[in-house]
């Protein structure tokens, strides 16, 4: 594929042209960028340093937390370096190519790195006698590199058919990252054939995804309400809860982008969805698991009773 762009730069033209919303705004993703930050380097060194978190389901945990790192760090930097610059917000065409296709990885991996989470809930749930067999380190390692795997093909597909488009303005992108929709907008060629890769991919990726987590909490909940211990049930259920806030989140968003009337201003609906998925879930997700997770709670606790004793 020929790339026969004639462009050699976009403009993000973010959220408002006004210095002090712009201001504002950079405040805001510094804040969000140091939660998200400190609290999934909280998270992964809780893992690391507490041997009785070495089990599957923290070593899956631990994935997603450096995912979200990486999935911030796509979005976050030069959202800020744009928002306080005084010039034009641009951003070059493969540097946006490299930013579409790392989003695309980061957000795919994301949902599938959430499916093998809920297998491991319902192995370790319903199949407790042999948690340890189903979920070995050799499967765990399977898994992810799965999860990567297809999540880099569905990547990689959509940004090959993207080099084959062509850009000859206007370079005006209505976001404040690049996003596959957005940029397929700007083509002054027909982008038929990218518009059906690209529901093709999220098509099978939902399907792909969401159904093993679909049939894993049916079967999962089926196992709970048939415990007789209203305590036994409790201390079930603790254990995904965390997990099933961290999916209600991502779907819920999933669910409204493509459910929001025709009405509605899409541009702005978008720019806020964006946000949802691609910043504030990387950083509510290590808060969830720290506040729902009395191991991960306890390992925090340990460090720092540790760092303070070495103080004094």
């Amino acid at each position: 594929m020929l790339n026969q762009t004639t462009m050699t730069e976009f403009l993000l033209l973010g959220f408002s042209e006004g210095r002090e919303l712009q201001i504002l705004q950079f405040v805001e993703f510094l804040v969000i960028y140091l939660v998200a930050m400190t609290g999934n380097l909280f998270v992964i060194t809780a893992v690391i340093l507490d041997l009785h978190l070495h089990t599957p389901m923290f070593f899956l945990l631990i994935n997603l937390s450096m995912l979200d790192l990486g999935f911030i760090s796509v979005i976050i930097p030069k959202s800020m370096v744009n928002c306080i610059m005084n010039t034009r917000k641009t951003i070059s065409v493969y540097g946006c190519f490299a930013q579409i296709f790392l989003i695309i990885l980061s957000g795919c991996t994301e949902g599938f790195m959430l499916s093998v989470m809920a297998y491991d809930r319902h192995a370790a749930i319903c199949n407790p006698l042999h948690y340890v067999n189903i979920m070995n380190k050799r499967v765990c390692h399977q898994l992810v590199a799965s999860a990567w795997t297809v999540s880099f093909f569905f990547a990689l597909v959509n940004t090959l058919f993207l080099l084959n488009v062509n850009f000859c303005g206007p370079n005006e992108v209505s976001h404040f990252i690049c996003e596959l929709p957005s940029l397929l907008a700007l083509s002054c060629t027909t982008t038929f054939t990218n518009e059906m890769v690209l529901l093709t991919s999220v098509v099978i990726f939902g399907l792909s995804s969401f159904i093993p987590i679909l049939v894993s909490y049916i079967h999962i909940i089926s196992t709970i309400l048939r415990i007789r211990s209203a305590e036994g049930r409790s201390k079930a259920f603790s254990t995904c809860s965390s997990h099933l806030t961290v999916v209600c989140l991502l779907y819920l968003t999933a669910l409204l982008q493509y459910m929001k009337p025709n009405a509605a201003p899409s541009v702005i609906l978008n720019k806020l969805f964006s946000i949802h998925y691609s910043i504030l879930t990387p950083m509510l997700n290590p808060i969830i698991y720290s506040l729902k997770n009395k191991e991960v709670k306890m390992a925090l606790w340990k460090i720092y009773s540790n760092h303070v004793s070495d103080v004094h």
